[in-house]
């Protein structure tokens, strides 16, 4: 048995290292991205199998009270605090990487067998760490989902302006008749969906004064993005504000369904049931969501590249050899087109919100086999969506305020 061990524990060391040494010669940013994914199916396991494991731990069950939610929200946070620290030393790494010529270059997308062992190594020392640590990561972890939420906010704001800039740099009839078409849907979706939201989140015989404050605050955001865009001196488009309404409105839904599924104004939560297809799609989104900025941050954009990138060249293939054009003996210094260090950041955040999620926000008041449940979820993503109000504003407004400031 020993033997067969061995042989087992050898082939998988060797594919492995198969694996890692092939990462190597790809994209570095896929590979983040699988082990960030990697990360989150280890939380979710040792989630649900590991709190009996930690009981037995005695620098961990320091007290009789800690019931077998703490001990699954210790799980989550200590897989999250060392991926966390893997992606923030790497962070402080980087900074300062402009050209490829630079030797961190190679630290950046080579060395994948070596980062593996201090990724796994990091997380199993998490589990040797004082509660106390694991406590104070907890709480700025809600500071650092919220910064993960702001960048997605940032970045699905660039995402729309380029979309529209896209359309209308074509100049033709049948563009500008698209843009006219998807704006007027969305903003059909959106006050459909709000009036679907009232009777699923405003039951009749009910006081639901809050969930009616959320979901009137977020039709009047849509109308108030339509009349800023379409200002004279603002000289926007309708898209963007269409768009964004639509986000607007889903956020409040998510919100409204994170809310604890014995209040009364909840009408799509009656039940106590595990709902593990809530946790598969909020991990599914963790991760999209994660990758977007990877791939955002392959491009030219303004706070994702280092000054020295090449605004031209952010048109870089996902599994482009970063070898590719290095001839033998060629010193000439080629700038790297996205900046490893906030790239890295990105990561980091993540990895927090991930802790979030999977944790229901360290909220002990609703059931562990509930996933994103609770006041806490409720306010981050009701929040979420009026910062995106407010910087969706300042976009329109900022060049009218700042008129000798050049916005990209």
């Amino acid at each position: 048995m020993s033997c067969l061990a061995a042989c087992c524990a050898s082939a998988t060391c060797g594919l492995c290292s198969s694996v890692a040494s092939g990462i190597s010669r790809k994209s570095a940013r896929i590979a983040y991205c699988g082990l960030f994914g990697a990360s989150l199916v280890v939380s979710w396991i040792l989630r649900e199998t590991a709190a009996p494991l930690l009981e037995k731990f005695s620098w961990i069950n320091t007290s009789d009270s800690y019931t077998k939610e703490w001990y699954q929200q210790q799980a989550v946070l200590r897989v999250s605090f060392g991926n966390f620290l893997f992606f923030a030393i790497y962070a402080l790494i980087m900074i300062g990487v402009k050209d490829q010529n630079d030797r961190r270059d190679s630290w950046h997308h080579g060395g994948w067998p070596v980062k593996m062992i201090v990724w796994f190594l990091l997380v199993v020392l998490m589990f040797f760490v004082p509660n106390v640590i694991v406590s104070v990561y907890g709480i700025l972890s809600k500071f650092g989902a919220g910064a993960f939420l702001l960048v997605q906010v940032v970045l699905l704001l660039d995402a729309t302006h380029n979309w529209n800039d896209s359309w209308v740099e074509k100049d033709e009839r049948k563009w500008y008749i698209a843009l006219l078409v998807i704006s007027v849907v969305c903003y059909i979706a959106t006050y459909a969906f709000s009036g679907v939201l009232f009777m699923w989140f405003n039951p009749s015989g009910h006081d639901c004064g809050l969930n009616v404050f959320f979901i009137v605050m977020t039709m009047i955001l849509a109308f108030v993005f339509a009349i800023v865009a379409l200002h004279p001196a603002v000289n926007g488009s309708l898209l963007p504000a269409s768009v964004i309404s639509v986000y607007c409105a889903y956020v409040c839904y998510t919100g409204l369904s994170s809310e604890p599924h014995d209040y009364v104004c909840n009408g799509l939560n009656r039940s106590k049931a595990v709902t593990a297809s809530t946790l598969t799609l909020g991990m599914l989104t963790t991760v999209l969501s994660v990758l977007y900025s990877a791939l955002r941050a392959g491009s030219s954009t303004t706070f994702l590249s280092p000054p020295s990138s090449p605004r031209a060249g952010g048109k870089e293939a996902l599994l482009e050899d970063p070898e590719d054009g290095k001839k033998n003996g060629e010193a000439e210094a080629r700038p790297v087109s996205y900046s490893y260090s906030f790239f890295h950041i990105i990561f980091a955040l993540a990895s927090m919100y991930a802790a979030m999620l999977l944790s229901g926000w360290t909220d002990s008041s609703e059931s562990a086999s509930l996933i994103d449940v609770g006041w806490t979820s409720v306010w981050v993503k009701i929040c979420t969506g009026w910062v995106t109000a407010v910087l969706y504003i300042w976009t329109l407004i900022a060049p009218l305020i700042l008129p000798d400031r050049e916005f990209y």
